[in-house]
């Protein structure tokens, strides 16, 4: 079984580390159990697509996100390479609106991210080359499509950069924070797939 830790600086992300087990073959572990987040997170989460990027050095996806009713919870894992993986939390009426976190998913430390809905996400490849791999609680939706410009300096992320990223056009000319839709509400996803408002925490 996984375990699943709260990260203390922005409230609603998760790390989860699967238990590796080693021997002379190899190692072998479980990446997913249905259920293994449902108590940390108030709410049965199901996934309903899988996703598969790969990104070359200094490539820097991000920061996406759909708006309701297709706001999606991410589940991120890097099976090839490094990437330094970032979630920003754009629900309006939390504590932490507009606060960033992020850390290293790599195919070495096996690190998987969980991103609530209601938040951004974005990476970087810092590897060679890398490969990402993330579940979605809901699919993907093109009019709900949403991304913020990765470089915006209310939010002031700490790309680990040596130059500027490689990242698409789309993602160039994405509005700051300032201009974005964002979410007026937690948009907690339940069993039903459909959207209901959560009351925010106070601090």
């Amino acid at each position: 079984m996984p375990t699943v830790t709260q990260v203390d600086e922005l409230p609603g992300v998760l790390v989860v580390q699967p238990r590796i087990h080693e021997d002379a073959r190899g190692a072998f572990w479980e990446s997913w159990r249905d259920g293994v987040l449902d108590e940390a997170v108030g709410w049965p989460v199901r996934f309903v697509q899988d996703n598969h990027s790969r990104s070359l050095h200094g490539v820097l996806r991000g920061l996406h996100y759909q708006l309701p009713p297709h706001a999606q919870g991410k589940l991120v894992r890097c099976t090839v390479g490094e990437v330094w993986d970032v979630a920003v939390d754009l629900r309006r009426t939390s504590p932490w609106f507009g606060r960033w976190w992020g850390m290293v998913l790599s195919a070495a430390n096996h690190a998987q991210l969980w991103i609530p809905p209601g938040f951004a996400h974005g990476f970087v490849a810092v590897s060679d080359q890398a490969e990402v791999q993330y579940k979605v609680t809901h699919e993907y939706a093109p009019d709900h499509e949403r991304c913020i410009v990765w470089d915006d300096p209310h939010l002031q992320i700490d790309w680990p950069l040596a130059g500027r990223p490689v990242v698409s056009d789309k993602d160039a000319q994405a509005p700051r924070l300032a201009d974005a839709e964002v979410f007026d509400r937690d948009p907690s996803v339940g069993p039903t797939g459909t959207t209901e408002g959560r009351t925010m925490p106070t601090g």
